[in-house]
């Protein structure tokens, strides 16, 4: 990938900086160190998949175009068959991972107490946590609901164009990660 790639300089920050990247790997299960996906994906646009870390559960994290585009979304799939867009970019991934923390949660009718009580149950110093990581990766802090609402923004950018597809014969379509609730403004009940 080219030095101009915004996305490849993030990557190469991370993997410079064992101490940054483990602590985002723990506060958001945002793994480097882990590329191998566990399915060859494609998606209908055609545009290649890089892929860039994983999860603790078998999801994997993708770079979606050329190296040459000046921002590559962030494609998640995870290892139930679900996937979605989550971000613009690798950047606006990073600031909503450290808004949320357990941000495959966000989803229509996120609790934020609830969810960030959650979190500072298992991590006390997320405040600190948070400064430290926006600091060293140099991500702009965004609040909860503005993760929220890129996040789910992304999402619905999804389908048809960034829908996963294994390659092997038969394979099906991933299914959207995040849904609307039947009911709300613009969707069928």
């Amino acid at each position: 990938m080219p030095d101009t790639d915004p996305g490849e300089r993030l990557l190469r920050l991370l993997e410079n900086d064992l101490e940054t990247a483990r602590t985002l790997e723990i506060f958001a299960d945002f793994d480097i160190t882990r590329r191998d996906p566990i399915e060859n994906l494609a998606i209908p646009c055609g545009l290649p998949l890089f892929p860039i870390a994983a999860d603790g559960a078998g999801g994997t994290f993708f770079l979606v175009g050329d190296e040459s585009a000046e921002r590559r979304p962030v494609l998640y799939t995870d290892s139930e068959g679900s996937g979605s867009l989550i971000a613009e970019d690798l950047a606006e991934a990073l600031s909503i991972f450290i808004a949320l923390g357990f941000w495959r949660d966000a989803g229509y009718g996120f609790d934020f107490d609830g969810i960030e009580a959650d979190l500072r149950e298992n991590e006390p110093d997320a405040d600190q946590i948070r400064a430290d990581l926006l600091a060293a990766i140099g991500v702009p802090a965004i609040s909860r609901e503005e993760a929220r609402d890129k996040l789910l923004a992304a999402a619905a950018r999804t389908a048809p164009d960034f829908v996963a597809l294994a390659d092997f014969a038969d394979a099906t379509p991933y299914e959207l990660m995040f849904h609307p609730p039947r009911g709300a403004a613009g969707v069928e009940a």
